[in-house]
């Protein structure tokens, strides 16, 4: 008999009876927003590959510039200039200076550059400088980014914008990333209708199947949606083994509360394996999770606030599992505004607000049961009560997860 679990013991789970699924594929540039690196990316060239100067100004050895001041200008004949998109292809005479402008080459023999505004062109063929600089100040060197060998981006990491950037300095104009996964999403009940339908009595729309591939989307999964799935015990064993012959891993909506009607832990453990019913959290309890092969089978709450919270914390981690992706967390502190009660023996998650007053920041507990959907609406992030603790008392200091646009 399977004991309810807690989500410690469920991500353990998870970690021992799930791997890697998802093969490696080649991607352009313009393709790699947001895909997952399938290994690490080390250079093979310098970055900057020349000395160049951060300012526009003029290239000196710094010792040339000791001492002077608006009073005593060092005065250092003007020995030529630099041009974007130009090397500097000569050396710099000792008390001299180049002009060269911001990102343009320094030429041998200069170790700084003193910025324009801290000079005067005499009309001459001279300059005037009135501050002096340090070695290495207002430049960079070549390599200072990157050199060949150097690890820039480590394998498991889902590629940003900026990502991007480093990697087109790079010359890595194809990307190895993480195959996508495709998850299949089944709604079930005698109860739900498509959003576009107006409900009947005893009729609600399916909220779960939306939001989750929303969330799904954003994770970067592709899914297939099933659509709904009445309560019949063969139509829905039908559905879920095409699911798993078509998808990396099928999320099951509802059917997972003890009824008679609701068949699909019964289904799951005749495709393979059952491994967990239930969890010790709240809202998200009468959750199942097994797996047909390699796949994993996961049967969430049929209310959006629990199937909500279960996606979170436990079914994005187990497709990142599958991906091998490093998925990256948000949580910033701020003081509960007011108190809240808790259930002994089960971890309790609130969505909440975050605002920030008077330089601090303070949480607004988002009340609501787990079947109403504007629990969910408009928060900012939510936080945990840990199952020892019977609840906190207002202004407590609280660990919000921050909502990353999902």
């Amino acid at each position: 008999m399977l004991h309810v679990k807690t989500p410690e013991e469920v991500l353990a789970l998870i970690e021992t009876e799930f791997a890697q699924v998802t093969g490696t594929e080649l991607v352009s540039l313009s393709a790699a927003m947001g895909r997952v690196l399938a290994e690490d990316i080390a250079a093979t060239e310098y970055v900057p590959d020349f000395d160049r100067s951060t300012v526009d100004g003029y290239a000196v050895r710094a010792r040339d510039t000791f001492g002077c001041t608006d009073a005593i200008p060092a005065i250092l004949p003007l020995q030529g200039e630099v041009f974007m998109g130009e090397g500097a292809e000569f050396q710099l005479n000792p008390e001299e200076c180049v002009a060269v402008p911001t990102g343009g080459a320094i030429p041998r023999g200069a170790d700084s550059v003193v910025m324009v505004e801290y000079t005067e062109n005499y009309g001459d063929g001279t300059i005037g400088i009135s501050k002096s600089v340090a070695p290495g100040q207002n430049m960079i060197f070549r390599g200072d980014d990157v050199y060949p060998g150097k690890v820039i981006l480590q394998k498991g990491r889902v590629l940003s914008s900026q990502d991007i950037g480093a990697l087109a300095a790079i010359g890595q104009v194809q990307v190895p990333v993480s195959r996508k996964l495709t998850v299949g999403i089944l709604s079930t009940g005698d109860e739900l209708v498509p959003p576009e339908v107006t409900p009947k009595a005893g009729q609600v729309r399916n909220v779960n199947g939306p939001m989750l591939e929303a969330m799904l989307g954003a994770f970067g999964v592709e899914t297939i949606n099933y659509g709904i799935v009445i309560d019949d015990e063969a139509l829905l064993s039908a559905t879920v083994t095409k699911a798993v012959g078509e998808c990396d891993a099928v999320l099951l909506s509802g059917g997972s509360s003890v009824g008679v009607k609701d068949a699909a832990c019964r289904i799951i453990e005749s495709m393979g394996s059952l491994l967990l019913h239930g969890i010790a959290i709240k809202p998200g309890k009468p959750t199942i999770l097994g797996k047909a092969g390699c796949k994993p089978l996961v049967g969430l709450p049929g209310h959006p606030v629990a199937a909500y919270f279960i996606t979170k914390l436990f079914v994005l981690p187990l497709l990142s599992r599958l991906m091998d992706r490093k998925q990256e967390i948000y949580t910033t502190t701020a003081k509960v505004t007011e108190s809240i009660s808790a259930n002994h023996g089960r971890a309790q998650y609130h969505c909440c607000r975050l605002e920030r007053r008077n330089g601090e920041l303070f949480a607004y507990p988002i009340r609501g049961k787990s079947g109403l959907i504007t629990t969910l609406a408009g928060a900012d992030g939510y936080f945990c009560i840990d199952r020892d603790c019977e609840g906190l008392p207002k202004g407590a200091e609280i660990q919000v997860t921050v909502s990353q646009g999902d």
